[in-house]
């Protein structure tokens, strides 16, 4: 196994946009490995490049069963629905917090190839995809949260016995349009961390 270290927040990598992969070649294949590795360890739904280290576009995902990866995503909503429930981080270990998402989403991308692949998904997929695509533009469910929660999880942040205060957080506002929802009370629920 190649499990790599989980960058927590505060690290500026999670802050900053990450680079279109453009050589699909072995060091590729070694990171889309070492990611998946990286989450299935953390038993996590998904892990971006960004959370190792590594600023190119690529993610993995662990949903319903369906482990892969998607290379230079780009996300296409077909409706307005949304969804609402927890969601977390595996750069935000523990915390959970109701973020808004869309519900459907069509993902279009590579895989580690260079082949094109599409990822049609709603629900939990829909969520995962656009955790994971948020991390690629160095966006955190942070910044999608109203501001009453938001306020809420930088305390609970600051609480955590994982909180390095020497790195100072920043919490930055999304440049994608806010939407979403999956979760509702009483809907099935898994308190994922982009891990689960």
């Amino acid at each position: 196994m190649t499990v790599q270290h989980i960058r927590l927040f505060g690290d500026p990598v999670l802050r900053t946009p990450a680079e279109a992969v453009v050589d699909f070649d072995a060091e590729l294949r070694g990171l889309v490995a070492d990611l998946t590795d990286s989450m299935t360890d953390q038993n996590g739904a998904g892990l971006a490049a960004p959370q190792l280290g590594v600023a190119l576009r690529v993610f993995t995902f662990h949903v319903d069963d369906l482990l892969g990866h998607l290379v230079n995503p780009v996300l296409e909503f077909p409706d307005e629905e949304e969804q609402d429930g927890p969601e977390g981080c595996l750069s935000i270990p523990g915390l959970y917090f109701d973020t808004k998402r869309r519900q459907n989403v069509v993902a279009k991308g590579f895989n580690e190839y260079g082949d094109p692949m599409q990822i049609v998904g709603s629900g939990l997929m829909a969520r995962c995809v656009q955790h994971e695509t948020d991390h690629l533009d160095g966006v955190l469910f942070l910044d999608r949260l109203d501001p009453a929660t938001r306020k809420e999880a930088m305390k609970a942040i600051r609480e955590a016995d994982w909180y390095d205060e020497t790195a100072p957080p920043t919490v930055k506002v999304s440049p994608h349009r806010s939407a979403g929802g999956l979760f509702r009370p009483g809907a099935a629920t898994s308190p994922f961390g982009f891990g689960r």
